[in-house]
């Protein structure tokens, strides 16, 4: 008894030492998204909806159905940023670069898009607190997919 006692309490002071951890260290290479914060994510959802929904929509759709097909220009429509789209493919650092220097700048080559940059529009702050709203509108599956991922990618 005294013996699984013993291996039951430092099994708990081992999950109270692994929840005393930070998930994962924020760097500049790895920026964190504010998605648990009420507060910044509702600041998010107001520059979404003023900068992002009139291509993205004011529901995270997209521009269309068929978003992965180009239209007769060869530009595709602006994706979903909810759990159907691929936006939670893409670590926090990646996301954070398309937002501020557009597709074309990060893919290169002949890549066409209308995604521009918000860079010299946006703050980083407030990139990350776009990007923030947009994951917390994700299911909690996909949310810790996306975390993940982002600590996949760490130095």
């Amino acid at each position: 008894m005294k013996k699984t006692l013993s291996i039951c309490l430092m099994g708990l002071a081992a999950a109270v030492a692994f929840v005393a951890l930070p998930a994962r260290t924020q760097s500049p290479d790895q920026p964190e998204f504010p998605y648990a914060d009420a507060q910044r994510v509702a600041a998010g959802a107001a520059l979404y909806a003023e900068y992002c929904a009139s291509c993205h929509g004011a529901n995270l759709e997209g521009q269309q159905p068929n978003w992965q097909d180009r239209d007769a220009d060869g530009y595709l429509p602006a994706p979903p940023h909810d759990e159907t789209g691929h936006t939670w493919h893409h670590d926090n650092a990646l996301l954070m670069r398309i937002v501020k220097e557009g597709t074309e700048a990060i893919v290169g080559g002949t890549y066409s898009s209308n995604m521009i940059g918000f860079g010299d529009v946006l703050t980083d702050e407030e990139i990350a607190n776009v990007l923030g709203y947009i994951k917390s509108t994700w299911p909690a599956e996909i949310q810790e997919i996306h975390n993940e991922i982002n600590a996949r990618k760490l130095p």
